[in-house]
């Protein structure tokens, strides 16, 4: 794609730096607006700036991918009224050998959970707990909160419901779920396991500082806290807005029961509780099992969404209502910035410079590529990055050979997400923990970006030429 015109070119660019800064910094002082409305900004620019039509606009907007986040939420909030977190939660302290052993226990719940429930909603719900574990066994929250964040982000390149790129790239590639899986499976093991074996090392004699005032943790975590801790929806606000949606919801819940008969509310906790934990489980599981043998992913995770609705047979306004719309809005106003900077063909100009240079079917073009893809994932965030290269990559690859098209799609994710661990701004999952880090109530803690920056800029490049080659077509 050649140029555009040097007016579409420079406005277009000014567009796209507004997005980009308010995406990445959604507190500057002289816009403080926020990244949902910082995307909408971008794209109502590249309308005005005539760099793209409105017809173009619309038209830029990715349904099936909007569907897949919205029906994949709406499952996660059922499944936080089913207790899955809370029982999460509960494996972290479960016969704890110490803290290496719950360091590992982290980085394993947090990886197998991210696959399913996306990063994201498993670092709001597994913040608390971490910080929580950390205190009471007189340990150093820091490693945790680490563990915690980078094994999320590598946990979630398994599955396309793992992580918002990945549901891009499922959706634009066509892979189906179980050669996503298959494809990444082998790396992200190979991952966690190089991403614990540096956390240990970097945080050992830490780790090892026995407890001055030893408490049981079973009891910490009681029934009544661990409830208490509810599940909040990843905002694209850059202000916490946890502790107002538990009042909400706290006041909606104590009106239900006020409307409820006794004998109703009596009823809840036993019959109808427990059969609406079974009814989830089955649905999610009955989800996941239609997702692996290659049924449309958005239709498949909307008509999960709308069974739960169904069953659970009640007013599901407060349910919805946890759905992170501002997200789903972040992305409309992505896709069409992004669109509209691809008509200023700058990205294609870039392409075309280095495409020579990352060509898949040999090692330093595959080097080249990732470095490429984890420079822009860090600049220009990770879902942008796979929107402005995906095709270019599909393109090249299939040049080569149209086998080598699905490993491209599969390269891009990897190092795109695990991209993402290098920085405390590389991805929406290390900035939820840290920010629900230092608004804890229970035991509040600052991450600084250099203190992230020392461990995950080796862990990032370990990582992730480790994955490479293990990545299967």
């Amino acid at each position: 794609m050649a140029l555009a015109t040097t007016t579409e070119v420079i406005l277009g660019s000014i567009a796209f730096g507004i997005f980009w800064v308010l995406a990445v910094f959604p507190a500057v002082p002289f816009l403080p607006i926020g990244r949902t409305a910082g995307s909408l900004l971008g794209a109502l620019l590249m309308i005005i700036f005539r760099v793209i039509t409105p017809e173009q606009a619309y038209s830029a907007i990715d349904m099936p991918i909007l569907s897949l986040l919205f029906g994949t939420m709406v499952v996660s909030i059922y499944l936080e009224k089913a207790l899955m977190f809370k029982y999460l939660g509960r494996l972290l302290s479960w016969k704890s050998q110490g803290g290496r052993d719950l360091l590992c226990r982290v980085c394993l719940i947090s990886a197998f959970s991210s696959a399913l429930f996306t990063n994201d909603t498993t670092c709001i719900v597994l913040t608390e707990f971490a910080l929580k574990l950390a205190k009471q066994n007189n340990l150093p929250p820091k490693p945790f909160l680490l563990a915690l964040a980078s094994s999320a982000n590598i946990g979630s390149t398994t599955t396309p419901i793992g992580n918002p790129q990945n549901l891009v790239i499922a959706v634009q590639s066509k892979i189906s779920f179980g050669k996503f899986l298959v494809g990444i499976l082998p790396a992200m093991l190979v991952g966690i396991f190089i991403n614990t074996s540096i956390l240990l090392c970097m945080f050992w004699k830490s780790l090892s500082h026995k407890e001055t005032k030893k408490e049981i943790v079973d009891e910490a975590l009681d029934e009544g806290e661990v409830l208490s801790h509810r599940f909040s929806p990843a905002r694209m606000s850059h202000l916490s807005t946890q502790n107002s949606q538990e009042n909400v919801d706290g006041s909606e819940v104590e009106k239900n029961r006020q409307q409820l008969p006794i004998h109703e509310e009596e009823k809840l906790p036993n019959k109808r509780a427990l059969f609406l934990k079974v009814c989830v489980y089955l649905v999610t599981i009955g989800m996941l099992i239609a997702l692996l043998i290659g049924l449309n992913m958005s239709w498949t995770a909307i008509t999960a969404a709308l069974a739960l609705v169904v069953i659970d047979f009640r007013d599901a306004g407060p349910c919805i209502d946890k759905v992170s719309y501002s997200l789903l809005i972040f992305f409309c106003g992505m896709f069409i910035t992004v669109e509209g900077f691809n008509k200023t063909g700058i990205p294609s100009a870039f392409w075309n410079f280095m495409e020579p240079y990352a060509r898949i079917n040999h090692a330093s073009g595959i080097a080249v590529l990732s470095i490429v893809i984890l420079l822009l994932s860090n600049f220009a965030s990770n879902v942008p990055t796979v929107l402005l290269l995906g095709a270019q990559v599909a393109k090249s690859a299939a040049a080569i050979s149209p086998a080598e098209v699905p490993r491209a799609w599969l390269v891009l994710a990897w190092v795109s997400t695990v991209a993402g661990n290098l920085s405390l701004l590389g991805s929406a999952a290390n900035l939820i923990v840290c920010e629900q880090a230092r608004r804890s109530q229970f035991h509040a803690y600052s991450l600084s970006f250099w203190s992230h920056l020392v461990f995950g800029l080796p862990s990032t490049i370990i990582i992730t030429a480790a994955g490479l080659p293990l990545i299967n077509r």
